[in-house]
């Protein structure tokens, strides 16, 4: 039964790892089974909030205007988490954000981790829901700050135990419920944006006297196709 590992959490501006970005990174380092130390860092998204994610985490947009750099941010997370194994809530979906910082800037990333949700699901197939919100309430968990990084980490840590507790035993297929994997997630190579969208983005953004603070050269054509459809739908077109 592993009892060294990283507990860790991220709020995002949105759920494709791809497009959105990390507001906030929590984790907590556990030691043969003791919380030995915690860590919280705000990201700079470079990027306005939307309401749902204010309204969602409590971070809002003046909150991170002059937090941490995402790859300064990732790296003190690593500096944290050093090669330990990670804990998480719907893991993989913190780690596709991590991952893609990593290979957006060609840094090493490759973990084992375990998911309190595919423990969940297989030792309470039962339950209505398996959201960490509603684990948190089935065992009667309080996480004060729920949406927020660190204390959603600490609570997923709190499941961690719960589930150890009622659930565990010496037989094989407890060892393969609660075993760490290796992670798997593969980032697809992004194309730059085109010079078409390059040149309407910049009209755009002049028309209507639009201050970005994304560099419209480095973005991604994704990026650049979503940012246009942002401006639109709230400016509209160049008349």
């Amino acid at each position: 039964m592993i009892d060294t590992f990283i507990a860790v959490d991220i709020e995002t501006t949105g759920l494709d790892p791809r497009l959105d970005k990390i507001i906030e990174i929590g984790a907590v380092k556990v030691v043969k089974g003791k919380i030995i130390e915690s860590f919280d860092i705000l990201v700079n998204p470079k990027r306005e909030l939307s309401q749902f994610i204010t309204r969602l985490t409590g971070i809002t947009d003046s909150m991170l205007i002059e937090a941490t750099e995402e790859e300064e941010a990732f790296q003190k997370f690593l500096a944290f988490a050093e090669e330990e194994v990670l804990l998480g809530h719907h893991l993989i979906f913190d780690y596709s954000f991590l991952k893609c910082i990593a290979a957006k800037r060609k840094i090493p990333f490759e973990r084992k981790g375990i998911d309190t949700l595919k423990i969940a699901k297989v030792c309470l197939p039962q339950i209505e829901k398996h959201s960490l919100e509603y684990l948190c309430s089935y065992y009667q968990i309080v996480n004060h700050h729920a949406h927020r990084a660190c204390e959603d980490a600490m609570a997923t840590i709190s499941l961690y135990w719960q589930l150890k507790e009622q659930f565990w035993n010496d037989s094989l297929q407890m060892e393969q419920v609660f075993s760490a994997e290796q992670m798997m997630y593969r980032v697809k190579k992004e194309s730059p944006i085109t010079a078409a969208q390059m040149r309407y983005l910049k009209a755009l953004v002049q028309y209507h006297h639009i201050n970005l603070e994304e560099e419209i050269c480095q973005m991604t054509k994704q990026t650049a196709s979503r940012k246009i459809d942002q401006i639109l739908s709230v400016y509209g077109k160049i008349r």
